[in-house]
């Protein structure tokens, strides 16, 4: 079974809206993706980050909210972490394999930190893994651009030696016709 992880849409994130690469666009298919989820009586699983060592993403706070724009509701689940690993210390492995789920369909922020960390944790763990390539975002870093970011990351997942099967990388174009 598939669970749909979304990582780090918090607000603070997205303050403003143009700092993240494609913000309007990864929203847009992440809502796609979710609503696909739900109808398919599949697992939505957003992926909250705790901050509160580094000084934001402090519970309680607005920048610690998860975006409006993606409607979370009251039967999705919400991991809280405090590493870019969403496996550390946390329960997500355990709500995983309680609902029989070996496939994790992941979107979110931020490409090159928690995505990416989380990408390589769930392959470690022996799951099936799926990135949705235009469903990721992250901002631009003084070495490089957020969409070379993106390009870059979606082309080292492509190419990561498999475990126990290799990445796929799909838009959300494509995964949502085959689904």
């Amino acid at each position: 079974m598939k669970a749909l992880l979304i990582m780090d849409m918090q607000r603070g994130a997205f303050d403003p809206m143009d700092a993240r690469y494609d913000a309007e666009n990864v929203l847009e298919r992440i809502n796609l993706l979710s609503a696909r989820f739900r109808s398919l009586g599949l697992p939505v699983i957003f992926i909250q980050h705790d901050g509160s060592r580094e000084g934001f993403f402090i519970p309680g706070t607005s920048e610690w909210e998860i975006l409006d724009e993606l409607g979370k509701r009251s039967d999705d689940v919400v991991i809280v972490k405090t590493a870019n690993d969403s496996f550390y210390k946390t329960e997500l492995d355990q709500v995983l394999r309680e609902k029989g789920v070996d496939e994790l369909v992941i979107t979110g922020c931020s490409t090159d930190f928690s995505v990416d960390c989380t990408v390589k944790a769930g392959l470690s763990r022996d799951y099936l893994i799926t990135v949705i390539s235009n469903a990721h975002t992250t901002r631009s870093r003084p070495q490089m651009t957020a969409m070379l970011a993106v390009e870059y990351f979606n082309m080292l997942w492509a190419r990561l030696a498999p475990t126990k099967e290799k990445i796929k990388l799909l838009s959300c174009e494509e995964f949502l016709k085959n689904s």
